[in-house]
């Protein structure tokens, strides 16, 4: 296994169609939703920065160009801010940009899979471990998810894997781990199962889309076949990796919005605007009158 440095890369899987969200995404991007008043990938960046990542790489299909422009300044716009002295609002711009030559961006040029989206940012990740976020799920805890995580690979060397519970019987709609002996926030992982079916689970412990995996995942994802959905799965590789180097699960204690639905993607506005403290006093009583009105 390569020698444990410092997690300074996160991959970005942005390529998706977003069907899911038809028509809203035929013109804007599915990472382009904004949550309250940020997109959903400004949330998922925010988390990688947070755990000290250095440098964003984005994979990226045709009609996705609109993030590359979001992460870069837009000057027609800072421009009339300026004239305008809306300082507030330029500032604002400045905290979200991203230190000039720290993105980069490369094409999946055909919708075959995650593990295939990994394997195209190869040549941009280099020989190094790096962190894999997958941009529709939006987090919030105590402590972000991804530096729990930096934290338990620096403690113990492993390829990291974030799990949450689910209820026992829903196991089968995940991807699933094994547990093994505790190790820091987190336990080793002793199988990883893609949707076990129902009654065959090694735990009720779920995949949640975040990872830290060694370069080594790269030759063993450019000879792997495709499996469920015809597609390069992550976990397949994942699997043939654990062959030969440790895994661990870092355990998230939080909340999790699939932004990639529609129920988590409102339940994430929802929760981010509650948690506001601008937004709040304005959306919990009609908030909660709506919810009077269920039958």
């Amino acid at each position: 296994m390569s020698q444990t440095r410092k997690v300074r890369k996160a991959v970005f899987p942005v390529a998706g169609l977003g069907t899911r969200f038809l028509p809203a995404t035929k013109a804007v991007p599915k990472e382009m939703l904004t949550v309250v008043d940020k997109p959903v990938i400004q949330y998922v960046v925010d988390e990688a920065i947070d755990a000290g990542i250095e440098h964003l790489i984005f994979v990226t299909g045709r009609s996705k160009a609109v993030i590359e422009d979001y992460f870069d300044i837009q000057v027609e716009l800072e421009q009339t801010l300026r004239q305008r002295n809306k300082t507030a609002e330029l500032t604002l711009l400045e905290s979200i940009l991203p230190v000039a030559g720290s993105t980069s961006f490369t094409r999946q040029q055909e919708p075959l899979g995650l593990g295939h989206a990994v394997w195209c940012a190869r040549e941009l990740v280099g020989n190094e471990p790096f962190a894999l976020l997958l941009p529709d799920m939006i987090m919030k805890g105590e402590k972000g998810c991804l530096k729990g995580m930096v934290e338990l690979f620096e403690h113990s060397g492993a390829n990291i894997v974030a799990v949450e519970e689910c209820a026992p019987d829903q196991a089968h709609k995940y991807g699933i781990v094994g547990v093994g002996e505790a190790i820091g926030d987190g336990f080793a992982i002793t199988k990883m199962v893609e949707k076990p079916p129902q009654g065959t689970a090694p735990s009720n412990f779920f995949i949640n889309g975040r990872y830290i995996l060694q370069p080594e995942i790269f030759p063993i994802l450019s000879t792997q076949e495709r499996g469920a959905g015809n597609e390069i799965q992550l976990t397949d590789a994942m699997v043939k990796l654990a062959g030969s180097q440790k895994f661990a699960a870092y355990h998230f204690r939080g909340e999790t919005y699939d932004c990639g639905a529609k129920d988590g993607f409102i339940l994430a506005n929802i929760a981010f605007a509650l948690a506001r403290a601008d937004i709040r006093p304005s959306v919990e009583g009609p908030l909660r009158e709506l919810v009077a009105k269920l039958k």
